[in-house]
């Protein structure tokens, strides 16, 4: 008791030194941060070290009876005995405030525990997926987003989430997608950066803001054939110019901690990769963050064939820079010994628990550890309607309009028969989505909700198929229906009374995210059927897709005149695809992914290398590359999003100021010649045309959402810098080359307004 209290002491003492600190100089203060962390080092053993690495998933019910056998009872005793750094899965005020208080009061040093959550989307209040999000092209949507997601997990008491996911994918057959930002790493990097900002604030330690993790480091994204937690092989080029970019976006955003990787690279776990987290964030990037490992990865190294045993596999994971360990409970059980047979040093330990305990003061938990335990605040900030507001905001931004022939949208307000038709538009639970842990079953409004709200239409409702079968939970695979047709005449029979058709057809919530791989992208189960069936007697059909992930849609994009890409958009689905199909959103998103004709194109992605061979030499020849039974064009591009307006690029224009003022402005007219008011993401692609390593065909390097009302005008501009002109070499290093370039202004990624510049 006399050691806790000389350090409660310590750490209150440097408490009150530190008001006195200017809070704009930052040097200062971290110098100071990382005194305070030393004196509480100073008072560790090396168990209690080791402790903080230590990190466990809630294992009881902390309002029942204190586990008395098995694992609870084993991870409780470490619990007293300071052995444990951080919790996970814990939730909700007053679960926290018990556990913190075990931590906080019965422990010799009275450390406060780190508790982490997967807050991907949302805690309550649930936004729509990641990859949604993305379509929006928002940044500032984006980070208002995060912000609610943020203030409702602070709000429970939880001060750490387990996201961005910031992983680049070109491979929709990865469920995991649905959470991320999609194939492009400039998009994706600015995404990063938005979501770290929405999470973290300008001030860690406020209440409403929490720690961020950038994961998965690094190449996860890139599992072969696209089946979660597989083998990474890509090289030097791909993974400096395409996976690292979103990584070094969010550590520059000041992202408190990395998530490593479940992948090998280069032959090596990611967990146990020196390369990846000493040489490259621990060195090369100086990053001070802690780096955590996914779930149980320290111990998966045995049956990936690189650690022997446990004992082995703490070893490798300590020595390559894994700073805490998630559920694998080999830290706590082997580095004590490791150190005390001079296997590890512990300047090793030592380095990782700094880490951990700088972040801990920066929450503020060494101030107050119940900080984040205030009931009331939980009640006021949680699922509020100025949250709701929020999200309804950014799923209307994130809904893509694929396709509109005949302008069968924006429907009329009154005067029509609609049939709705799809078990999903009455769905209130799938369009969740995936990885939203928090959320209330049920919670969401549903489409059939939402056009409800627009009764001067006469709207009618058919299941015509359930999607799934059973029931349907995050841990559990998903099981289509595949044969029950029952629901079809009745589907039919309102589709022929009606002016227009909604159909919902698309993926369950839980269909995309971990281990939900697929090798069939079609639309699951009977419902490519049902779209048959019901066209054959009313074809004016509007098909509005429920997904988490790019979908092969081939039949609809030919025959079905309207398509409206609308995701999993969380809490306020119904309402915003009902305001986009009537016309009071105008839709501006863009798809973050492209849309392949056939699962045998992926990994399908814009920004691909032109190859040797790029074009038909002759017609009749087969000596160029490409599919003999598939075109190489995706069916929708990156990029690709249509408006109720139409917009029209003029008049491109480069000023080269290069060299002498290191920048190349890039002019465009934009002109909204249609009959409303929209947005357009205004997309800038760069074209090196040769250089020391190849580049792609095209990559984005500038994005501006522009609104116009109808019939107005306005300048573009674009500044080119060393920052969007360079690119990695081999070596990891950044170069600016002298060369040819081209620029392409448009709308999509398959934009053809181009111009061409050099730098000399």
């Amino acid at each position: 008791m006399k050691l806790k209290l000389f350090l409660l002491i310590v750490v209150l003492t440097a408490c009150n030194q530190s008001s006195s600190i200017h809070t704009n100089d930052e040097n200062q203060a971290s110098s100071h941060i990382d005194r305070r962390v030393d004196s509480v080092l100073s008072l560790m053993t090396l168990s209690e070290k080791i402790g903080q690495m230590n990190q466990y998933n809630g294992f009881w019910d902390v309002t029942g009876p204190v586990p008395a056998e098995g694992d609870a009872a084993k991870k409780y005793d470490h619990l007293k005995k300071g052995l444990v750094g951080s919790m996970l899965n814990i939730k909700g005020v007053e679960e926290v405030r018990r556990v913190q208080k075990i931590a906080v009061e019965e422990t010799r040093l009275g450390i406060p525990l780190i508790i982490g959550f997967d807050c991907i989307h949302g805690y309550k209040t649930i936004s729509p997926i990641p990859l949604a999000e993305a379509a929006s092209w928002d940044m500032e949507a984006i980070r208002k987003s995060a912000e609610v997601a943020a203030a409702e997990t602070a709000a429970s008491g939880i001060n750490w989430t387990f996201a961005p996911m910031v992983d680049v994918s070109r491979d929709a057959r990865w469920g995991r997608v649905m959470e991320g930002a999609g194939e492009d790493p400039y998009l994706g990097s600015k995404i990063a950066v938005a979501r770290v900002k929405g999470f973290q604030g300008e001030d860690l330690s406020a209440t409403n803001t929490i720690a961020a993790c950038a994961k998965h480091f690094a190449g996860y994204g890139f599992s072969e054939s696209g089946k979660d937690y597989n083998t990474v092989d890509v090289g030097t080029s791909t993974l400096y110019n395409t996976i690292f970019p979103p990584f070094i976006a969010a550590k520059e955003a000041g992202v408190a901690t990395f998530m490593n990787a479940f992948n090998e690279l280069n032959g090596v776990p990611a967990t146990g990769n020196k390369f990846l987290q000493r040489d490259v964030l621990k060195g090369d990037w100086d990053y001070n963050g802690f780096v955590v490992s996914d779930w149980g990865s320290i111990a998966e190294m045995i049956p990936h064939g690189y650690a022997e045993n446990g004992r082995d596999a703490a070893l490798k994971a300590i020595h390559a820079g894994s700073d805490m360990d998630m559920e694998s409970y080999l830290y706590v059980a082997e580095l004590e010994s490791l150190v005390e047979n001079k296997k590890v040093d512990v300047a090793l330990i030592d380095d990782a628990v700094r880490r951990i305990l700088k972040l801990k003061f920066e929450l503020g938990l060494f101030d107050d550890p119940y900080k984040y335990c205030d009931l009331e605040r939980e009640k006021s900030v949680v699922n509020s309607k100025e949250n709701h507001d929020i999200v309804l905001d950014v799923a209307r931004k994130s809904i893509v309009l694929l396709k509109n022939e005949g302008q069968l949208l924006p429907l009329k307000k009154e005067g029509q028969k609609i049939a709705l038709i799809g078990a999903l538009a009455a769905d209130k639970n799938s369009p969740l989505g995936s990885w939203r842990l928090a959320a209330e079953d049920n919670s969401a409004i549903s489409v059939l909700e939402g056009m409800q709200r627009y009764p001067a239409n006469e709207l009618m409702y058919a299941k015509g198929a359930d999607v799934t079968i059973g029931e349907t939970a995050f841990i559990s695979e998903v099981t289509i229906n595949t044969n029950d047709k029952s629901g079809f005449q009745e589907a039919l029979n309102i589709a022929k009374k009606a002016d227009k058709v909604v159909m919902v057809l698309g993926e369950n919530g839980f269909q995309t995210g971990e281990g939900r791989s697929l090798a069939n992208l079609d639309l699951p189960g009977v419902q490519q059927e049902l779209l048959e069936a019901v066209f054959k007697v009313n074809p004016n059909i509007v098909l509005v897709l429920n997904n988490g992930r790019p979908l092969t849609i081939n039949w609809a994009a030919e025959h079905i005149p309207a398509i409206v890409e609308a995701w999993h958009l969380g809490s306020e689905s119904g309402h915003a695809i009902a305001q986009v199909l009537y016309g009071d959103y105008n839709p501006s998103g863009k798809l973050p992914m492209s849309f392949p004709k056939s699962v045998g194109q992926i990994p399908l992605y814009y920004n691909h290398k032109n190859t040797g061979r790029p074009s038909i030499p002759e017609p009749g020849l087969v000596f160029w590359s490409h599919y003999g039974d598939e075109s190489n064009d995706p069916l929708y591009a990156f990029g690709h999003g249509l408006s109720y307006t139409h917009f029209d690029y003029s008049n491109l224009q480069i000023e080269n100021n290069y060299p002498s003022k290191k920048s190349i402005t890039v002019k465009v007219d934009l002109h909204n010649s249609g009959n409303y008011d929209g947005k357009e993401v205004v997309q800038l692609y760069l074209h090196d045309l040769f250089a020391s390593v190849t580049r792609p065909v095209k990559e984005l390097k500038g994005l501006e959402m522009v609104s116009l009302a109808k019939g107005e005008s306005k300048t573009v501009e674009f500044v080119l810098t060393d920052k969007e002109l360079g690119f990695f070499d081999n070596e990891g290093a950044w170069v600016i080359e002298e060369g040819k370039f081209e620029v392409f202004v448009g709308g999509s990624s398959q934009t053809t307004n181009m111009a061409a510049f050099e730098i000399k």
